[in-house]
């Protein structure tokens, strides 16, 4: 059963339920050290496995991670083969680790457009956790928010013409239904490093009310003292979703 569109997320005061991050910077922090781009994308999966770790450790319940844009694909032939080939190795190597930590791995995004190969190795790392019950790590590749929204537009289009749904009856709710993640609460919190702020066509639909905090710090440096500025940032902040103050104080003082 999908969650609501409107679903609030976390309370005032509470870890973010889903916390959403755009991983940027590892070319530029490769670069700064004279190293090839690759190296950044290698020392990002350091920084991967820290965040995870404290996001469990935190109680948040979804973490998702911009990987591989399907704008990305546009980058030099070399860095892409390479960034597959990490891709690959993490899958491998990785899945197994985080099946013995409960933690269960999605994939979002158009996985036609991977190697069969890869294509493999997601669904054996799907299943694989699939029953976990711990944090859900959601790795987006070859995603984009505005892919995401047109196909769920497709989905909707096809069930009005086989007669299964009434386009009068169509609302948000409607195409919240075909979007990717749909079951899962909306990112509370959505991160963005490498000092960039802009969300680069990531989750258009679900960070509709997200907090959103930008770090002037690359992706491979953004550790648990990064990670921790940004969710104090997140405490600190009220979170209306179109009400006023003094309606989110009545609503305090009823529970």
């Amino acid at each position: 059963m999908s969650t609501s569109i409107n679903d609030q997320g976390a309370a005032q005061g509470c870890a973010p339920r889903h916390v959403a991050i755009i991983m940027d910077g590892n070319n530029r922090w490769a670069k700064k050290r004279l190293m090839p781009g690759i190296a950044g994308h290698k020392a990002g999966v350091d920084a991967v496995k820290k965040v995870v770790e404290q996001s469990a450790r935190e109680g948040v319940e979804v973490l998702t991670l911009f990987a591989f844009s399907s704008e990305n694909w546009r980058r030099p032939a070399n860095e892409v083969s390479a960034l597959m080939q990490l891709f690959t190795i993490a899958l491998e190597r990785e899945v197994k680790r985080l099946h013995r930590n409960n933690l269960k791995l999605i994939v979002m995004g158009d996985k036609t457009g991977f190697s069969e190969r890869i294509q493999k190795l997601i669904r054996d790392a799907e299943t694989l956790t699939a029953n976990n019950t711990g944090l859900t790590l959601v790795v987006a590749a070859n995603y984009g928010g505005q892919w995401d929204i047109a196909q769920a537009c497709k989905q909707v289009a096809l069930a009005v013409r086989d007669g299964s749904l009434d386009p009068d009856t169509i609302d948000e709710q409607t195409i919240h239904r075909y979007t990717w993640l749909n079951e899962l609460p909306a990112p509370d919190l959505m991160i963005r490093t490498g000092g960039e702020q802009r969300i680069s066509n990531f989750m258009l639909w679900q960070a509709a009310y997200s907090e959103l905090y930008f770090s002037p710090v690359f992706w491979p440096d953004f550790k648990e003292d990064e990670y921790r500025k940004a969710l104090d940032a997140f405490y600190s902040r009220t979170r209306r979703f179109g009400r006023t103050d003094d309606q989110l104080k009545e609503s305090a003082g009823s529970v």
